[in-house]
């Protein structure tokens, strides 16, 4: 792993008193779900003045490719169920690398407030006098739909959204799915799950007692990039469908009514196909 620079650099004043230390900046940049060109251009110029990124895993080499020749790339991965930089540790890096000068972005995939750890991140920059400037950007759970030409919302079929992760905190119980089933039954709005491939069997059948068998579902694996893949089915088909078209992370499943249309047009053609 790329080692930060020694001892703070300092700039001496005309006056002759004591060098002050330079002071750097840290940014959260949001990469998007990986495709370069859905980057706003306030994250392209963030990276690029960039003399350290602190990269996760899921941010692609195109964007991570926008540095400066000069800056020093870090990977500090964090994928869910993978050997993982611990945070504690890349919290530290920020707070060392700021002190010494460094122009820190810690890139993130999607957007660093949307499961993306970024509050717990600015939180202790905050508490070590660092401030913090956050960029977003778009993400996967919006890319994803987006990417099979499906909304999340429609005035017909769904009032709202809800983002959920599927990967529980280790100690925390999880989400409650049935509620959130009864709940976005009644109120009509679409289910958008991060990180729940793992648990599909589970968010399935519990779902199942607050959801028609029938509700259309989005499978999409590496939303926006070049080898994404998705499928198509019903809520009672989902865990099979994910085994069936081996999909795996990381992917977004997206539950509701809202697609139905795709889900009529998949299934035509299906029966055409037969």
């Amino acid at each position: 792993m790329n080692t930060l620079p020694s001892p703070a650099r300092t700039l001496s004043r005309a006056s002759g008193a004591a060098p002050s230390p330079i002071v750097g900046r840290c940014t959260l940049v949001g990469a998007g779900p990986g495709d370069p060109e859905l980057l706003t251009l306030k994250a392209a110029r963030a990276i690029a003045r960039a003399t350290l990124l602190l990269v996760d895993d899921l941010v692609s080499d195109d964007i991570v490719a926008l540095a400066a020749p000069s800056a020093r790339v870090i990977h500090v991965g964090k994928r869910g169920g993978c050997r993982s930089t611990p945070q504690s540790f890349i919290e530290k890096l920020m707070i060392q690398a700021v002190r010494e000068g460094e122009q820190v972005v810690r890139l993130k995939g999607g957007d660093p407030f949307v499961f993306g750890r970024g509050g717990e991140e600015v939180e202790h920059l905050r508490a070590a006098g660092i401030e913090v400037e956050v960029i977003n950007g778009i993400t996967a759970g919006l890319a994803a739909v987006t990417a099979l030409g499906a909304p999340l919302t429609h005035r017909d079929h769904a009032h709202g959204v809800v983002f959920i992760t599927g990967h529980a905190k280790p100690g925390s119980g999880g989400p409650d799915w049935r509620a959130l089933a009864h709940t976005c039954h009644a109120a009509r709005l679409t289910l958008v799950i991060y990180m729940g491939v793992q648990a599909a069997a589970q968010i399935q059948a519990e779902l199942l007692s607050g959801l028609p068998a029938s509700t259309p579902v989005a499978l999409v694996q590496h939303a926006t990039l070049a080898q994404q893949r998705h499928a198509l089915c019903e809520l009672q088909h989902l865990h099979r469908t994910l085994e069936r078209e081996g999909l795996g992370s990381p992917a977004v499943i997206v539950v509701g009514e809202v697609l139905q249309g795709l889900l009529a047009l998949a299934q035509t053609a299906q029966s055409r196909a037969a």
